[in-house]
């Protein structure tokens, strides 16, 4: 049961988009797979068209309450092997209340490593270094990490590895960059093209084949409240998500 943190501390790199399509993605290639939402912002909950109801415990009420177990705040969704532990605005108030625990950064590793039954179990992360994140990365087996096709988010990325290094050498030894994954990709321009190819000459193989196109219709999809691998599942966008899947079928 690989567990996968999506991470990456800049915005809008389509961290949220890659979780619930390579969830559905996984999911309808047959394998069980739990969603966590572990961004104050709980858009991955919105994408699924999920809104908790009042007194439904939360990933809030996971992380800061020992007793209340993972399992307990887990939904399913309307579509086979797929369920969420859903997010909310509460994990904004974690990230302050976690700065006076001890075994701060272990929280949700301590929740998400007994739970059995999910093929894969992968994480959204909110756009920060903070303790959510490092949460995730904590409870990891290996991050994805999505960069948008430009060459500031390669400064972000540098950052980024070295906080996993940190991550492994002092709470997760286990933890590896699974694949790196190039987002709103546009073949058309140059810039894209000389980013992919200085990803590809740095990390070599970690970057996926998969390549993910810049596409309005994702906006759509979060609209009607499905991930696109389900609200347009013809769309290249969708196939290309697919194709991501097999990709982590393969290196899991």
């Amino acid at each position: 049961m690989p567990i996968i943190a999506v991470a990456n501390q800049k915005g809008g790199v389509g961290k949220t988009a890659t979780v619930a399509n390579l969830g559905a993605a996984l999911a309808q290639a047959g394998r069980s797979v739990l969603l966590v939402d572990l961004d104050p912002q709980a858009n991955l909950c919105l994408s699924c068209g999920l809104t908790p109801a009042p007194g439904q415990p939360t990933a809030y009420d996971v992380l800061m309450d020992d007793a209340t177990a993972a399992h307990a705040a887990i939904l399913p969704t309307r579509w086979e092997h797929l369920a969420i532990l859903p997010g909310t605005e509460a994990l904004a108030a974690a990230q302050v209340q976690m700065a006076h625990l001890a075994g701060r950064n272990l929280l949700l590793r301590h929740k998400l490593r007994p739970l059995r039954g999910y093929d894969f179990i992968l994480v959204d992360t909110p756009p920060s270094l903070g303790f959510l994140t490092l949460n995730a990365l904590a409870a990891a087996d290996w991050v994805l990490i999505p960069v948008q096709a430009s060459f500031l988010a390669l400064h972000g990325l540098r950052q980024l590895t070295q906080i996993v290094a940190s991550v492994r050498e002092h709470s997760n030894p286990d933890l590896r960059i699974g694949g790196i994954l190039l987002t709103m990709y546009d073949p058309r321009t140059l810039h894209a093209q000389q980013v992919y190819e200085r990803l590809r000459q740095h990390y070599g193989k970690t970057v996926f084949e998969t390549l993910v196109r810049r596409s309005v219709a994702f906006d759509y999809a979060t609209v009607a409240g499905e991930p696109l691998v389900f609200h347009r599942p013809t769309h290249a966008c969708s196939q290309t998500y697919h194709q991501l899947a097999q990709e982590v079928i393969t290196r899991a």
